[in-house]
């Protein structure tokens, strides 16, 4: 039996013109471009336009959706991947079809940026081509997905938006707090508002650290003791902890004292539980309880910080 092996065809030997030669070949055989994508497609219109520009192919799917393709026997460019985007806004399609003989790894990573960013129900691909023949044959086209959509770059993509929005969230929660907090303290006097679910202010005593920290169902006021090395935080705590009972009742309730074995750093907390960054209705209240919890707390506890050594 002979064995042959395939040959590569320069795409220019097939299509001397993108427009009148590659795009006029693929409108007649959008069911090659639907079997190598996965889902049927049908032919709307050719140069389809979008204001000033034309989009090289308008097809629908078998749900009724537009979808643009966009052709390029060359290496891609930002030009066509600006073009694309245009015509998937301006014709308003879902899905988005990018065909080139050089992908990009720029363009490559561009692409899937935008299947986790755009919305679930649009989808853009990028697809190389490629021609082969065996021996005498006649020539063969290749399309190969290079990107294209997937549940977990929609995962991702729903994931980044969630966390954009509660970064959002904090940045309004914390400019609200520190707003409020200046007129019942000094000690986030000169602290700006940020996108953690944290906001720390000086103790006055190296390493020791007063927080606010706020999550989606509770919140806390904390003393964090760091001062780069493990023995010495547990030790400086360990100190402090002995002052536990003159603490608490300077403070009015329990605390939580948490040495963190299983980490270099200690902390002191008030827990408030029941309220937090999901409760937008309540964030005043919440915002009270904290300072109002800060104040105490600073005043119960920083007498014995400053007394260590």
């Amino acid at each position: 039996m002979t064995i042959s092996r395939l040959q590569k065809i320069p795409l220019r030997e097939l299509w001397r013109h993108e427009a009148h030669g590659f795009t006029h070949w693929l409108d007649e055989n959008l069911d090659f471009l639907g079997e190598a994508l996965g889902f049927e497609l049908t032919l709307v219109e050719r140069e389809a336009t979008a204001g000033p520009f034309s989009a090289d192919i308008l097809a629908e799917d078998t749900d009724g959706n537009y979808v643009i393709v966009e052709n390029q026997l060359e290496q891609t460019d930002h030009d066509h991947l600006g073009k694309l985007i245009t015509y998937l806004s301006n014709l308003e399609a879902k899905k988005a079809i990018w065909i080139t003989s050089a992908p990009r790894p720029e363009h490559e990573k561009a692409i899937h940026w935008l299947n986790e960013t755009l919305p679930a129900d649009t989808a853009f691909y990028l697809v190389k081509l490629e021609a082969f023949r065996i021996d005498d044959s006649a020539p063969a086209p290749l399309l190969t997905i290079v990107a294209g959509p997937s549940p977990e770059s929609k995962q991702v993509g729903f994931q980044k938006k969630e966390l954009a929005e509660r970064h959002l969230m904090r940045l309004e929660f914390w400019t609200q707090l520190l707003e409020k907090a200046r007129t019942q303290t000094p000690i986030f006097t000169n602290r700006k508002p940020t996108y953690e679910n944290w906001i720390s202010a000086s103790s006055g005593k190296n390493g020791f650290t007063y927080s606010y920290v706020v999550r989606m169902e509770d919140a806390q006021v904390e003393l964090y003791i760091d001062r780069g090395d493990a023995e010495e935080n547990k030790h400086l705590f360990e100190k402090l902890y002995e002052q536990k009972d003159q603490v608490e009742k300077a403070f009015g309730m329990a605390l939580e004292w948490q040495r963190l074995d299983d980490r270099r750093a200690c902390r002191v907390r008030c827990l408030i539980a029941g309220l937090g960054l999901r409760d937008s209705d309540h964030w005043s209240e919440l915002q009270d309880q904290l300072i109002s919890a800060m104040v105490e707390f600073h005043k119960a506890i920083q007498p014995e910080v400053n007394r260590l050594k």
